[in-house]
């Protein structure tokens, strides 16, 4: 009985995140996601008391693997801008494995007005900003990126990048590789700020 609860709250979260990909917060419903489930919208309700407590089941769906990603980067002991390169990596393979979940974090602008999920959301953003300014902080310590880089313009420059190939991706109807085209990118921001050896 646990089993088959849990196996339908999963179940309800992926179909919310297939909703908002293919429509949108503006067309996010809970008849929507309980007709594809093929399921009444009350039973939505016996599962999760709101829309909004729904979302924050997707929130938090979605952030599990930022705490698998900082575990990793923690155990693998990488130099700081190897981290960086593995942190973007990571993130670009799961979305390109689940594009749908790219609609998540291009929907944090909206979810941030809603009152339920707004600190929720800020976390979520706040959480990767910062790992990937520790990251440059650490750089720069370790003389891989000149001292006088301002981390948090350079931690801007990197979710951005992210944000817009993501964005150019979904908008292509993913007829490009998500990764090899964040990552030649990544690699071209970061080595326009590396110190070169022998300077």
């Amino acid at each position: 009985m646990l089993t088959k609860f849990l196996h339908t709250k999963n179940s309800l979260i992926l179909s919310m995140i297939e909703v908002i990909s293919e429509h949108g917060l503006q067309g996010l419903t809970t008849r929507e996601v309980a007709k594809r489930q093929g399921i009444s919208e009350s039973t939505i309700f016996k599962h999760y008391k709101s829309k909004n407590e729904l979302i924050l089941a997707v929130l938090e769906y979605f952030s599990q693997y930022d705490q698998a990603i900082s575990e990793s980067l923690c155990l693998k002991e990488l130099k700081p801008i190897e981290a960086i390169t593995y942190f973007v990596e990571a993130y670009v393979t799961y979305y390109e494995n689940y594009p749908e979940i790219t609609a998540i974090t291009l929907s944090f602008e909206g979810l941030m007005h809603e009152a339920e999920l707004s600190d929720v959301v800020k976390n979520i953003f706040n959480h990767r900003v910062n790992t990937i300014h520790s990251l440059i902080e650490d750089a720069k310590c370790q003389h891989e990126i000149s001292e006088d880089v301002d981390s948090e313009s350079l931690a801007d420059l990197i979710i951005g990048l992210e944000r817009v190939v993501v964005l150019r991706w979904r908008f292509g109807n993913y007829n490009f590789s998500l990764k090899e085209r964040t990552l030649t990118a990544l690699k071209m921001l970061l080595d326009s700020f590396r110190i070169k050896s022998g300077t």
